[in-house]
């Protein structure tokens, strides 16, 4: 397991307010140098940790190097779910995840 006070100190705040110690094996993976920048298609069982780790995933490609971001033009970064409910359970992870960081999150949902 990997330590979340290995991460930009934003996350490992947010991550440490919600009881986690260490990261599972989902986002350790998403983590990888070599995956920086790509996108990723990740399957893995309910409750291993998936949307926190798309969101650490993202984090790694649009914080600085002290963990904050800083407001851009146009949006950066794109999560289309295939429900409501997951859509709404992404922004929520994310915004706790996220909130530190400078983060502003919004979910578009349709119906």
């Amino acid at each position: 397991m990997q330590d979340v006070s290995n991460l930009p100190q934003t996350l490992s705040a947010a991550l440490s307010k919600r009881g986690y110690n260490d990261l599972t094996s989902v986002q350790i993976a998403v983590l990888d140098e070599a995956l920086k920048g790509k996108d990723l298609l990740v399957s893995a069982q309910t409750g291993s940790g998936k949307t926190v780790g798309f969101g650490l995933a993202i984090a790694s490609d649009v914080l600085d190097a002290q963990g904050r971001f800083g407001r851009p033009a146009t949006p950066l970064v794109a999560i289309i779910a295939p429900t409501r409910e997951l859509a709404l359970q992404v922004r929520r992870e994310f915004d706790w995840l996220l909130a530190e960081a400078g983060i502003v999150t919004a979910s578009a949902v349709g119906g």
